[in-house]
């Protein structure tokens, strides 16, 4: 993959270009106000256009060669170790002989190597890098950023107990929402089972944090230090155990028995037939409704 694309390379020159006529027309146009209260206007505006090209000049340097100061963010974790470790050792084998000096990188490099603790906190950084430039992968390669080609900052990222933590400042053109649709493949460019992703601040929706998910920690068993507390020479007590049953036969069930209450029955009359209906009361007579 390249590392700076041909449409950076164009972008940087044209924002270079606006940078320098921006700032040395600002520039040029305030230092002539100024110098105007102290010298003739024409040479007011010599003295605004020597300050101007110069400034203008460092304003387009800049800008033209961000593309190139982003690589040197991106790789300088690695730049710095390389050179320490080259320091280190340029320092080492000019101050002792060869045998010592091979002693000391034998030690250097076997110890933290043996140790498990060590050992782990080694492999755990190392992701952390190459977590670093795959995710810068997964941004150039699959993610459209926008049509200037910037990428998003990628900053700075840190073991976890399940893989790395990674912190990301987002350009124009990307959002949350953008990602999220993206994370089976991300996780796929990583090396990882799964990734997350979520705001880093309530404030700014452009800073945000990848969480690369490499193992499940909630399977292991954890001791508890309830067992510190136990005395050892406690006795052990002896608890029944309360019979339960393991089947149920419908024949040793008891039906419970329902009494219903009597009912009581309207007297007959004499010819045993119903007794008619009462008449209704005079407050219920409805002639005058009628």
């Amino acid at each position: 993959m390249t590392v700076i694309e041909a449409k950076v390379h164009r972008s940087s020159a044209r924002n270079a270009r606006l940078a320098f006529i921006l700032t040395a027309v600002i520039v040029g146009l305030l230092s002539a106000v100024v110098a105007a209260s102290y010298m003739h206007p024409i040479l007011a505006l010599f003295t605004g256009a020597a300050i101007a090209v110069p400034l203008g000049g460092v304003a387009w340097v800049l800008v033209r060669i961000w593309p190139v100061l982003r690589v040197l963010w991106w790789w300088t974790p690695e730049i710095g170790i390389t050179t320490l470790l080259g320091a280190g050792w340029v320092q080492l084998a000019n101050h002792t002989p060869g045998p010592v000096t091979l002693v000391v990188v034998a030690l250097v490099v076997g110890v933290p190597a043996a140790l498990p603790a060590s050992r782990r906190a080694l492999v755990a950084w190392t992701w952390c890098l190459i977590v670093r430039h795959r995710l810068r992968v997964c941004f150039a390669q699959f993610i459209i950023a926008n049509q200037s080609g910037s990428l998003p900052i990628i900053l700075w990222a840190k073991p976890t107990p399940v893989g790395e933590r990674v912190w990301v400042y987002l350009r124009p053109g990307l959002s949350l929402a953008d990602l999220e649709g993206r994370l089976d493949r991300i996780a796929v460019a990583c090396h990882a089972s799964a990734a997350l992703i979520e705001r880093a601040s309530d404030g700014n929706a452009a800073y945000l944090r990848f969480d690369i998910k490499r193992r499940e920690v909630l399977t292991a068993q954890v001791g508890s230090p309830l067992v510190d507390v136990i005395d050892p020479a406690t006795p052990a007590t002896d608890r029944p155990t309360p019979a339960v049953p393991t089947a149920l036969d419908l024949p040793d069930v008891d039906v419970p028995t329902i009494t219903l209450p009597a009912q009581k029955k309207p007297p007959a009359t004499a010819n045993g037939s119903k007794p008619a209906a009462s008449s209704s009361a005079p407050e219920d007579d409805i002639s005058d409704w009628i």
